[in-house]
């Protein structure tokens, strides 16, 4: 019997994910689909991430699609870490390349995603007032576009500009000569101030938590660089998807307290100098799984943030005690620290007397007022499961996503979840996404994906759902993991405990992407282990 639905798949979102999606299920497997983004054009994070210095820090030859030669040849880089108006454009030729827009709503936001049981398929309601009906949701909502809510009153109150990271104005914000105040330090915070700095007239840093963050060495691409790569490119990305972050890197050595400490020393002043996570991940194998081998890295960067900022007091309060180094998202920076040299800088540690309010003229901290004339949020975001339960989704039998996830997210590879059928979560919670090369991520998740609905299409079935077996048995191997690491060390969104009353549970596979992809690849070749694959036997006929 024919479905009867208004598409085969509805998309959740228009960056990489659905730019990726659309293509491959409109143009590769002749589906009919349908993507839904609140922006105003394709881009997803990088449409709405427009403040001064926002910048990638996965090199750009690698933070890129590999699923088409011709698109890999035709664009040129400029950078070795591209900044947001490049990503964008990138994003921008990639749809009209593909013609992917015609399958896309703008300005439509999902307010719910409810399984019919009766009917087998999705709806899907709309601000809009619309419902679109489909048997197949994919969701590339994203695992940092949700922001965390401001957590003391009064702004309100204040008379000034306020703006947001994750929402700056695309016309751009004029901040010359004014008091302005960032709260947050943490990746587009230690991007931002940077540039903002040499044209306000003061700028106060609210810092909470300082973090490990590492130089990104930024600089353009030379024709004869890229060349090299476009010529190589089918090398570079075998190479990355053997790499535990999906980039290329050197290999690293086994154990960092197995090594002299000037050995250490040569290994971590090579690296930092290099620039980007290879610092990480290039130097020693034990760094997030062994607490004397993490902390000779953490006590090199704090050397060198000493080194780097002149007031020693400064210094301190910029130097990360409280957790493992890379157990948080390690930001990367160019002359974050030389900020706090300049006079017209000043860093206001809100750890040890926190915000008390936002009044109408600043921000009161211990009792001292912050005189301000704009204020700039940087608070990061509810990540991994912030945007899938800020839908409305809801799976068989009535269960709402929110109400299966009350204790923690639970699911089968970070992609599916049993109760929810035919619904695929992109590089979503308990997948290897945090730690792995996005775009790259994206793909393989894309793939899996769509690949199981032409299985379940093929064969004549209705249905896939992960198993309820499959899904515990994936969340104890990805707390088990966790459990061997330094990551519950420190309270980060990587275990949800960045933000208030979120149960505190790893969000990620810490296996590397290569193990994860070969895990996807075995559940495949078994006859997609761990899913149940069933047909209605009223649609059957």
């Amino acid at each position: 019997m024919t479905r009867d639905t208004d598409v085969d798949v509805v998309i959740v979102g228009a960056g990489y994910v659905g730019i990726y999606a659309v293509h491959r299920l409109r143009d590769q497997l002749g589906l009919s689909v349908l993507a839904f983004d609140s922006a105003g054009d394709v881009g997803g994070t990088w449409y709405w991430n427009q403040y001064p210095g926002a910048r990638c820090d996965i090199e750009s030859v690698h933070y890129s699609y590999s699923f088409s030669e011709e698109l890999q040849r035709e664009w040129r880089w400029s950078e070795r870490y591209a900044a947001q108006p490049e990503i964008l454009a990138y994003l921008n030729h990639v749809a009209d390349r593909f013609d992917v827009r015609r399958s896309m709503r703008f300005r439509t936001r999902i307010t719910s995603i409810v399984w019919d049981d009766d009917a087998v398929h999705w709806r899907v309601g709309t601000d809009d007032g619309a419902v679109t009906t489909a048997r197949f949701v994919m969701s590339g909502a994203g695992n940092v576009s949700l922001p965390k809510k401001p957590e003391f009153p009064g702004m309100e109150d204040f008379r000034g500009e306020v703006y947001a990271t994750h929402r700056w104005p695309h016309e751009g914000a004029d901040l010359r000569g004014k008091r302005v105040g960032v709260i947050g330090t943490g990746a587009s915070g230690i991007q931002l101030i940077p540039v903002i700095a040499g044209e306000v007239e003061h700028l106060t840093v609210f810092q909470r938590t300082p973090n490990y963050a590492s130089p990104l060495r930024n600089r353009p691409l030379t024709d004869d660089e890229y060349d090299e790569v476009v010529a190589n490119y089918r090398d570079i990305r075998t190479a990355a998807r053997q790499n535990f972050m999906g980039i290329t890197a050197d290999p690293a050595r086994p154990s960092a307290k197995g090594a002299s400490e000037e050995e250490r020393r040569e290994v971590y002043d090579h690296y930092y100098q290099r620039g980007g996570f290879h610092l990480l991940i290039s130097s020693y194998q034990d760094l997030l799984f062994d607490p004397e081998s993490n902390e000779t890295l953490a006590q090199y960067v704090r050397d060198r943030i000493a080194e780097r900022v002149e007031d020693p007091a400064v210094a301190e309060l910029l130097s990360p005690t409280d957790h493992p180094y890379g157990t948080k998202r390690v930001p990367m920076e160019t002359n974050y620290y030389e900020t706090f040299n300049r006079d017209n800088v000043t860093l206001v540690d809100v750890r040890s007397a926190p915000i008390e309010r936002v009044t109408e003229t600043g921000i009161r901290v211990g009792g001292t007022d912050h005189e301000l004339d704009v204020i700039v949020s940087a608070m990061g975001f509810d990540a991994f499961t912030g945007a899938l339960l800020d839908m409305g989704v809801v799976g068989r039998g009535g269960l709402s996503l929110r109400e299966k996830w009350a204790d923690g997210p639970r699911t089968y590879l970070g992609i599916a979840a049993q109760g929810f059928p035919n619904f695929f979560m992109i590089t979503g919670p308990q997948s290897a996404v945090a730690l792995y090369n996005n775009p790259s991520a994206i793909e393989d998740h894309v793939e899996f994906a769509s690949d199981a609905i032409k299985h379940t299409l093929d064969h004549g079935l209705d249905t896939i759902e992960a198993t309820s077996d499959a899904e515990s048995g994936w969340v104890r191997t990805v707390e088990e993991m966790a459990q061997t690491s330094l990551f519950p060390r420190a309270r980060s969104w990587y275990m949800g405990a960045n933000i208030p009353g979120k149960p505190i549970s790893p969000m990620l596979y810490l296996g590397g992407a290569p193990a994860y992809r070969q895990i996807c690849a075995d559940v495949v070749e078994g006859g997609y282990h761990g899913f149940d694959l069933s047909s209605t036997s009223a649609l059957v006929g």
